[in-house]
């Protein structure tokens, strides 16, 4: 009974992830409006909008990335045939690829931070 509750307090968490990335979304919106202001952007609404979307993004980032590695070590098919297993061994290296990917945005926003 252990497992549903894992996996429902996965999903929970992966329903506040696609919360926080359409966040980032009007965000980001938020910033091309100030960039587009007739009147030139306000350096202050650009530098909070920065502020808010970079904290979110490695919030999302940490989510994923723990979410992903706690799917790769989940061993469904351990004792399945063939084609099941290897098909769950793909997709596991799918994940650490995206793992892969996401520590480098990780990399990317947190040089991006350090030279702000």
């Amino acid at each position: 009974m252990a497992e549903p509750q894992s996996q429902n307090t996965s999903l929970q968490k992966l329903h506040v992830v696609e919360k926080r990335i359409v966040r980032v979304l009007e965000v980001a919106g938020g910033m091309m409006d100030e960039l587009a202001n007739s009147s030139g952007p306000r350096v202050d609404v650009l530098n909070s909008h920065c502020r808010e979307f970079m904290k979110s993004i490695k919030e999302i980032q940490v989510t994923l990335r723990e979410e992903i590695k706690s799917a790769c070590e989940y061993r469904p098919f351990e004792k399945c045939d063939y084609s099941s297993r290897i098909s769950n061994e793909i997709c596991c290296k799918k994940l650490e690829y995206v793992i892969e990917q996401l520590d480098n945005m990780k990399q990317s926003s947190d040089q991006y931070h350090n030279a702000g």
